[in-house]
């Protein structure tokens, strides 16, 4: 098997709720996802998937969805703040931890149909959360 890995960066806010420790308080992370795609063979250039193409479907989406929004659990009672004040927001069910975002990202890119095995989400350099069914 045959993989490639497109790292994607990104600035993002959240906040948990029902958590106990910093990370209930809005704030923010400067986040590298890593998008890797595999296959079983090369295609006819010799790639799984070309990197540009990569980002011109994933990171394109990202830079469009994702980057400089807060992303909020649905239940968050702030969401009512930021309509109030036109302020960007991504609504996900329950918390936006590490480990939601990279499956939320991984869920996207398989509507796509690209051919992704796993998403990583390193939240901080030394902090990351992967999804792969």
């Amino acid at each position: 098997m045959y993989s490639v890995t497109k790292q994607i960066s990104f600035c993002y806010g959240h906040r948990l709720l029902k958590y106990a420790g910093k990370c209930k308080n809005l704030h923010g992370h400067n986040g590298v996802l890593e998008i890797e795609i595999a296959s079983p063979k090369l295609d006819e250039r010799g790639f799984v998937m070309d990197f540009s193409d990569i980002s011109a479907v994933v990171k394109t989406w990202v830079d469009t969805e994702l980057d400089h929004k807060m992303l909020l659990n649905e239940a968050d009672p702030v969401i009512a703040s930021m309509k109030e004040h036109a302020q960007p927001f991504v609504t996900m069910k329950g918390n936006p931890t590490a480990e939601a975002i990279a499956r939320h990202v991984y869920d996207w890119c398989r509507k796509q149909k690209l051919p992704v095995t796993a998403v990583t989400l390193w939240e901080t350099p030394t902090s990351y959360a992967a999804y792969r069914p």
